[in-house]
């Protein structure tokens, strides 16, 4: 086979001048297209926009021309997700607030986005649920935390549930045993979760018959976007196990894809740049392949980490996340009615 030769000039990103005296050279094969395996990555992989891993002929078609999904990134729109969320009532008389219980392996950002959605109301980022940095889970109890709204002493009616990360197994992490305690409102707050002691009806402050109040509403499943393809088939099979148990009690799922800015250079940049992102796309089409979920459950986030102040972007990717949220606890709640007759919507 022949190859020709052609130089493709950097990728300019929003905001950036070009560069005059960086090229790539790419091998051209017989029919006129990129050879991704021959492109002389010496020359690229320091470039603004590159993306590590990722063949250096696609890296210049890893932003889309048009998002493939609609934000307004405005203060507007900030603002109006920010009031809706604040003032939010359960679609349901019998119960005063929403449960949500978020499920994923260690580090995948759970404790990280509790603490952010706390942040966006806060205006200062705040370390709500305290976070770890070991490769053992920091989170050992069953925590609730009812979401501030912008006046610290009216709570919003949001409560999200941390607890410990899952294995791969039954023998690490948090059991299904355990997690189905949990979502059937049987696990006292605080309680500590141990492999070799599952939740039974001689645990202390166990719930003999929970209400539709000490339930979990929704169940969020929190993966690491720069994990996602490393993930073990235990962890996977773990995932598959947990929502086939979840769905027979009639709980709806969605998913948090957390650290897409690890795994976009151009989404790190500008946060606004992710639905824009071919790479945020498909690791969110991956995750979906391990969670067996449809993609339209599952949303990006960037948690606040190492910041002191907030960001009007992040902040609406966040508020979008716990919008997606509530809609599927009103639909639990409007599906609760539609089988327990004494139940007022």
């Amino acid at each position: 086979m022949s190859f020709n030769f052609r130089t493709f000039p950097a990728p300019v990103l929003h905001g950036e001048k070009p560069s005059s005296t960086f090229s790539a050279t790419v091998l051209l094969g017989e029919d006129g297209k990129p050879d991704s395996s021959k492109v002389c990555k010496e020359n690229v992989i320091n470039t603004p926009g590159w993306v590590a891993g990722l063949p250096g002929a696609e890296q210049w078609q890893s932003k889309m021309e048009s998002p493939w999904r609609e934000v307004a990134w405005t203060e507007d729109r900030r603002e109006t997700l920010m009031e809706s969320i604040s003032s939010y009532k359960p679609g349901c008389e019998a119960v005063s607030e929403a449960r949500v219980l978020l499920l994923g392996p260690i580090g995948a950002g759970k404790s990280s986005f509790i603490s952010s959605v706390q942040s966006v109301f806060t205006g200062r980022f705040t370390n709500r649920a305290m976070v770890g940095s070991s490769s053992a889970s920091f989170t050992k109890k069953l925590q609730l935390f009812n979401i501030r709204g912008r006046n610290p002493k009216q709570p919003t009616a949001l409560v999200l549930c941390d607890v410990m990360g899952l294995g791969d197994g039954e023998t690490t992490g948090l059991t299904l045993h355990d997690t189905l305690a949990i979502i059937k409102g049987h696990a006292p707050e605080g309680h500590k979760f141990s492999p070799e002691r599952p939740v039974r009806s001689e645990t202390v402050g166990y719930v003999k018959k929970p209400s539709l109040k000490d339930k979990v509403h929704c169940v969020v499943f929190v993966v690491d976007a720069s994990k996602v393809s490393s993930y073990t088939k235990g962890l996977g099979a773990t995932f598959q196990q947990l929502r086939e148990h979840i769905s027979d009690l009639g709980v709806h799922q969605v998913a948090l894809l957390t650290h897409v800015d690890q795994v976009c250079q151009e989404t790190s940049r500008e946060i606004t740049q992710v639905y824009n992102s071919r790479i945020v796309q498909q690791t969110i089409n991956k995750a979906g392949a391990l969670l067996g979920m449809s993609t339209s459950y599952i949303v990006p986030v960037k948690n606040y980490s190492s910041e002191l102040d907030v960001d009007e972007n992040t902040d609406i990717l966040l508020l979008s996340a716990v919008d997606h949220i509530l809609q599927y606890v009103d639909l639990h709640f409007q599906d609760c009615a539609a089988t327990m007759p004494n139940l007022s919507l």
